[in-house]
C-alpha cells in the first residue's frame, strides 16, 4: 500500500472521539459542543415561554448585552450566570462527572 492510501486508512473504523484525541482537540471540542447545546436550550425555552431576550435581561436584572452573551456558545459564561438564566424559564442546570 503506498503511504497515502495508508494515511487515508488510519482512521478508517475509528470514532470522532478518537479522532478528536489524536488531533488533541478532544476536550475544546467536546466543551464546544456542550455550550451549544446550552446556549440552545436555553434559547427554546425562552422562546417556548415567549421571553424575550429584553424582558430575560430584566428578570434577570442585568443587560440586554450581557442575555446576548448568555446565549452565545462562544462566550464563556458563569455557572451562577447559567444556573440564574435557567431558573428564569424554568429550568435546573444538572452536571455530571461521568
Amino acid at each position: 500500500m503506498t503511504k497515502m492510501r495508508k494515511n487515508r486508512r488510519k482512521h478508517m473504523g475509528s470514532g470522532t472521539d478518537d479522532f478528536l484525541k489524536e488531533e488533541g482537540i478532544f476536550e475544546e471540542a467536546q466543551a464546544q459542543s456542550i455550550k451549544e447545546v446550552v446556549a440552545w436550550q436555553l434559547d427554546e425555552a425562552m422562546r417556548k415561554q415567549k421571553i424575550s431576550k429584553n424582558k430575560m435581561a430584566t428578570l434577570l436584572k442585568t443587560s440586554r448585552t450581557q442575555v446576548d452573551r448568555l446565549l452565545n456558545p462562544k462566550n464563556d459564561i458563569t455557572l451562577s450566570s447559567l444556573q440564574r438564566a435557567a431558573a428564569m424559564v424554568g429550568r435546573r442546570v444538572m452536571i455530571q462527572l461521568v
